[in-house]
């Protein structure tokens, strides 16, 4: 059963380019867009990595951060990835 917690994430993709989205289950997101079934963008740029997840309270406020990381700059993401993996080091095992 898929959680009903709703995620935005950041994908690096083969290319060093990011591609952000949400969810209610990154695993299983993440699996389809390396599989081919995600995204168009993230298509012909696999393999894709997480890089970055947070969790949200609700789907309307995962739709308004996922459209304010999309507004941020690829430095601006990458600094956000790495302020995060600071914070939280464990995390870059994953």
């Amino acid at each position: 059963m898929k959680s009903q917690t709703p995620w935005v994430y950041i994908l690096e993709c083969a290319d060093g380019s990011f591609y952000t989205g949400w969810t209610y289950h990154v695993p299983s997101r993440l699996a389809a867009h390396n599989a081919g079934k995600g995204a168009k963008y993230t298509r012909s740029r696999r393999p894709l990595r997480l890089i970055y997840q947070e969790q949200m309270e609700n789907k309307s406020a995962a739709l308004k951060r996922e459209w304010a990381l999309k507004q941020l700059s690829h430095k601006q993401k990458l600094a956000l990835v790495q302020e995060t993996l600071s914070k939280q080091p464990f995390l870059s095992k994953i």
